[in-house]
């Protein structure tokens, strides 16, 4: 996967959180996690256009380290949504959990690689 193909995909993630906030239940916890989630979910493929064109190998890893960072803490408030019952759609909440997960996955892999070639480089 290119880096075009990587950031649409952050952008359709994120685009599906904001239909799945659309049916979360409307009470005071729903509406907290809608508005966390929206949050975090649209951080990651905004940080990652950042990190596209860092200006520095570290500048890019703490780019890509963000949107780690943002992609976990949606991670966790699916988790939440998922646990207080706060929406029905069952089937997409757990597409949007495993799709995180590969998601976070890749970003783990990548800071690490990048990681290893600026050592390589000292």
């Amino acid at each position: 996967m290119n880096s075009k193909e990587l950031e649409q995909r952050l952008i359709d993630f994120a685009v599906q959180i904001i239909e799945l906030t659309k049916t979360n239940t409307n009470n005071f916890a729903g509406n907290h996690l809608s508005g966390q989630i929206i949050k975090s979910s649209t951080s990651a493929p905004l940080n990652y256009g950042e990190a596209r064109s860092a200006e520095s190998s570290n500048d890019f890893i703490h780019k890509m380290q963000i949107v780690l960072k943002e992609l976990r803490e949606t991670f966790v408030n699916l988790k939440i949504i998922f646990g207080a019952k706060l929406n029905s759609n069952i089937k997409l909440l757990e597409y949007l959990l495993r799709e995180n997960d590969e998601l976070i996955a890749i970003f783990v892999k990548s800071i690490e690689t990048s990681k290893n070639r600026r050592n390589q480089k000292s």
